[in-house]
């Protein structure tokens, strides 16, 4: 099996943190700049699918289904899927600014994987989630494209990589989210994962760590 993980494109929730206030986060709707990385991100995508058809899982955010329908990617789609489990980690209600301003300070201290928000969700709760997508993605029987697209968002799919490659938290919380329309190719050869590239990563991982690639 070969995974294609890509980041939505350029939201409004990338340029203007206040929208989290004023739009439910998974109707943040992408920016022009988004839309242009979507179009451009196509032919891209195409040409990593090799002439395969792919099962195509997203997650129902807006952003990531607008990202999708601009691929325009639709000839080699086997099937797509709207996956909730592949959505953004909940956020809970950032109504008010200043409580969202803490919120971020505060998950920043304790750790992305463990802090829990308000009314939301650890990152460790979305790891559990993919977990139980990709165990389902894993018994998939014969029929099932052998190509996969997974279109997400930043967290989530490190986290995918994270239960793909079994890196240990630390690991997890020193590696950057990929950039808004980046990609990452993950393949299963030989009974091992393989990385076409790294993350990056903002500091060495504590536990002394490192990325399979």
């Amino acid at each position: 099996m070969r995974i294609i993980l890509l980041r939505h494109a350029q939201s409004l929730g990338n340029v203007d943190e206040l929208a989290y206030t004023r739009i439910p986060d998974h109707a943040l709707p992408l920016t022009e700049t988004g839309t242009l990385q979507a179009k451009l991100a196509g032919p891209i995508v195409t040409k990593l699918l090799e002439g395969q058809r792919a099962a195509v899982y997203v997650s129902p955010y807006l952003r990531t289904r607008e990202t999708l329908r601009l691929l325009d990617i639709g000839p080699s789609c086997e099937r797509i899927v709207p996956e909730p489990r592949l959505r953004e980690q909940d956020w809970g209600n950032l109504q008010d600014p200043a409580d969202q301003e803490i919120q971020q300070r505060l998950r920043h201290e304790f750790g992305h994987f463990f802090y829990r928000l308000p009314f939301g969700e650890s990152g460790a709760d979305v790891d559990d989630r993919v977990a139980a997508f990709l165990s389902d993605l894993r018994t998939t029987g014969h029929e099932h494209p052998a190509t996969v697209v997974i279109v997400s968002h930043g967290l989530t799919i490190r986290l995918l990589c994270r239960r793909l490659f079994g890196w240990s938290v630390d690991l997890f919380e020193s590696l950057s989210n990929l950039d808004t329309c980046e990609y990452r190719v993950v393949e299963h050869v030989n009974g091992k994962w393989t990385l076409d590239r790294p993350f990056r990563q903002w500091r060495l991982s504590p536990d002394g760590a490192t990325q399979a690639h």
